[in-house]
């Protein structure tokens, strides 16, 4: 016979772990909060991928300038990354979304720091429908500095370190956010129907603009043309380096291209974002491809250099829009990019216009492209629109660009000296050379 404090006890015993449960069952996320958790997610990881583009853009260039001037590349991929860290988060970042907090509705929003929710959900009370401040930001500081990675390899060998810093800033803090929220801020592009998936015109083309106006303004590299008009080559140190940046940077687009989904919190926008890695690789494999056939057509012998820029201009032939596209149409969009690079690279130097990694071709023209073909796979888009937002903004980034050029080649000078020009910008500028034991290139 069992005693009552017997039953007493066993009863404890079993309500104990009872009780864990209910506790349990009390803290299950519920699907807002579990959508909020993976769309957070995403965008670290995603993030995350885009920030491994930093090292592309360093390796790329590095690898396609003299060895003379590697140490300055990789200076100034350091420095550009970290000064796009603080500035956007002190000014930029409020002003490419800034809410209800327009100083010009639709042009221009108000200056202000970022901030990040308290610490822990306790503490907080986050929009559930979207991500954390923290992760959103963190995405979008690495867009702001993939645009500015661009102007550095264009005007690689010739340019001095701190004005090309000060430029940073400047698109960094201000003139990227500023076109960025006419777009994906809310603002009147954005309201006028305007389509830009990933930042084909929004990220590419600003960078575009912004190293066509510098390169404009700070003229070519000794020697890089004759007094006959003649185009003379000046090869790259290191291709091995300039095609581990370029898989870098394809590896990177998966998370620049996948993360501006925006959310993983349905089945639906998970198969979105494996829908979008599938044409990113698509168009840049095809991009790789023209460029390898068409350099054998045109020079009988494939050009590394124009197969590597190709991949990267399929790339960003497809950012304006990775989704619609079916995976054939994504291929023919990122071959037409190749096929640009290709006949762009020579057309800048009938033009004297020195972009030593072919940046320009890459992100100006192929942007163009890849925001106007949007039209040819989005239903949504319209042609006359999406000609508007490419001049509107090609207008603001030239002219915001210039002044900025022009200022600091007034105030401080934009160009090293000859004698420094010729000796390399590692010793002139730092001091230091990259490879110290071998003979200057």
């Amino acid at each position: 016979m069992t005693s009552t404090k017997t039953i007493a006890t066993a009863a404890a015993l079993v309500a104990v772990p009872s009780l864990g449960l209910a506790q349990e069952a009390d803290v299950t996320p519920t699907n807002a909060e579990l959508g909020f958790i993976l769309t957070t997610f995403m965008f670290i990881v995603m993030g995350v991928l885009v920030f491994w583009m930093a090292a592309g853009f360093a390796m790329l260039e590095a690898g396609l300038v003299r060895s003379k001037n590697v140490t300055m590349q990789l200076t100034k991929n350091m420095a550009l990354f970290s000064l796009a860290a603080v500035f956007y988060f002190v000014i930029g970042y409020n002003l490419m979304y800034p809410g209800d907090g327009w100083a010009i509705p639709g042009m221009l929003g108000a200056f202000a720091m970022a901030s990040l929710e308290p610490v822990g959900l306790s503490g907080a009370e986050p929009d559930l429908t979207y991500a954390s401040v923290g992760s959103d930001f963190f995405f979008q500081l690495m867009f702001c500095a993939a645009t500015a990675s661009i102007v550095s390899g264009a005007l690689a060998e010739r340019i001095k370190l701190w004005p090309f810093l000060i430029f940073v800033v400047i698109l960094t803090a201000l003139i990227y956010p500023i076109q960025a929220s006419w777009k994906w801020g809310g603002g009147f592009l954005d309201n006028a129907g305007f389509l830009d998936f990933a930042g084909s015109t929004v990220v590419h083309s600003v960078g575009g603009w912004a190293a066509l106006t510098g390169a404009l303004i700070l003229g070519p590299r000794i020697g890089k043309y004759g007094k006959d008009g003649r185009v003379i080559p000046i090869p790259g140190s290191n291709l091995a380096l300039a095609t581990l940046g370029t898989f870098i940077l394809w590896m990177g687009w998966f998370g620049f291209n996948g993360g501006s989904q925006l959310y993983m919190d349905t089945a639906g926008n998970v198969a979105d974002i494996s829908r979008i890695l599938v044409n990113t690789n698509a168009a840049a494999a095809a991009g790789a491809v023209a460029a390898l056939i068409l350099t054998q057509l045109l020079y009988r012998k494939p050009d590394l250099t124009m197969i590597l820029n190709g991949a990267l201009a399929g790339l960003v032939s497809i950012t304006a829009e990775p989704l619609t596209p079916t995976l054939f149409s994504s291929t023919l969009i990122g071959a037409v990019g190749g096929v640009i690079v290709v006949f762009a690279v020579p057309f800048l130097d009938r033009l004297r216009i020195d972009d030593v990694v072919g940046a320009i071709p890459v992100h100006l023209f192929a942007g163009i492209w890849g925001t106007i073909a949007v039209v040819f796979t989005n239903p949504d888009a319209s042609l006359i629109t999406q000609i508007y937002a490419i001049l509107v903004v090609g207008v603001f980034v030239v002219v915001t660009s210039t002044l900025a050029w022009l200022f600091l080649r007034a105030a401080l000078g934009i160009r090293v000296g000859e004698e420094e020009e010729i000796n390399g910008l590692d010793m002139a500028e730092l001091g230091m050379e990259a490879y110290p034991e071998f003979s200057k290139g």
